[in-house]
């Protein structure tokens, strides 16, 4: 390390991450991870989600704190709003992932970001989840993200960015590549 600060500072320690990637060939175990969440029906369609504790670097680990979520369906589904849907979660954590990722491609490449606007939109068809029509499947049929990003770069640079991040970012791969979920009740 020189000493010197960056010339750009997005808010990312790049050297951090690049540090943490050396690792890995050292160490690749370290590399397995487990993300937990804990979910919790409260009433209704109303969930309660904690997240704090995960696995990975070889072991226990922890956020800095206990995060909460709350899930339910508005009105207009019969339910209390008590938070957003599980659906809109999704589009959350795939704007949110692409987005980090943007920043730091933007940080490794020097690239000045100024603004970085999503807007993640999905179409889905009610027929599906309500049994309606076997045909429409329950979940979404499409997913688009569009994004508004001001940087000191070209929109080649810009466009660059965009794709490294989809390249990267793992919750874009969970939804565009089949995921072996497993759903276990216990006790039974």
């Amino acid at each position: 390390m020189t000493g010197t600060a960056p010339a750009v500072d997005n808010g990312v320690n790049v050297e951090h991450l690049l540090g943490a990637r050396a690792a890995l060939a050292d160490s690749p175990e370290i590399a397995e991870f487990e993300w937990r969440s804990t979910v919790s029906w409260v009433r209704g369609t109303h969930s309660r989600t904690e997240v704090e504790t995960f696995y990975g670097l070889g072991g226990e680990q922890a956020h800095t704190k206990k995060f909460t979520f709350d899930a339910d369906h508005p009105p207009q589904f019969a339910a209390e709003d008590n938070g957003i849907t599980p659906a809109e979660y999704v589009l959350v954590a795939l704007g949110s992932c692409l987005t980090a990722g943007i920043a730091s491609v933007a940080q490794q490449r020097q690239i000045k970001l100024n603004s970085v606007v999503a807007t993640v939109r999905a179409d889905f068809d009610l027929h599906g989840i309500l049994g309606a029509d076997p045909e429409v499947r329950n979940g979404f049929s499409n997913i688009t993200v569009d994004y508004d990003i001001d940087a000191d770069a070209s929109p080649a640079d810009i466009q660059a960015l965009v794709a490294q991040s989809q390249k990267r970012s793992a919750v874009y791969d969970a939804l565009t590549n089949p995921t072996n979920v497993e759903v276990k009740v216990n006790g039974s």
